[in-house]
């Protein structure tokens, strides 16, 4: 695929964490409970953190207590884009960054949670970089 931000493997890893690395680009996953955004209640917008797009609004944050935040949909439709997973013996909905394609997380749908899409957009923190809203 062509992205608008496209990079090396060498530019990537000098720009990223190596933890950072292993999720964006290599489609890893954090742990649970671990990361940076996962209870926050903080009113902003969340990039990618590789390339600074726009991809989620705190105003579709939810608290899903699955371990990672959770948003009921992206900020712009087009802002990312889906792939077929069937690693690990399932099969999913990964959710990449439409701008650099770097790996957010995955999307789920009819699980039960009360929004009004119906589904769970399941984001790595380290994905992500918050700006809080201006006060």
């Amino acid at each position: 695929m062509s992205y608008e931000v496209q990079k090396s493997d060498a530019e990537w890893r000098a720009e990223l964490t190596p933890e950072e690395y292993h999720v964006l680009r290599e489609a890893g996953t954090e742990r649970p409970f671990v990361g940076e955004y996962t209870d926050t209640k903080t009113v902003g917008v969340y990039s990618c953190r590789a390339c600074g797009a726009e991809l989620f609004s705190s105003e579709t944050k939810f608290e899903s207590h699955c371990g990672w935040p959770s948003y009921y949909a992206p900020l712009a439709g087009d802002s990312v884009e889906y792939l077929e997973d069937t690693s690990l013996g399932m099969r999913r909905v990964e959710v990449r960054c439409k701008k650099c394609g770097s790996h957010l997380g995955h999307v789920f749908e009819g699980e039960g949670y009360d929004t009004p899409t119906d589904q769970r957009y399941c984001i790595n923190s380290i994905s992500l970089k918050l700006e809080p809203a201006a006060e």
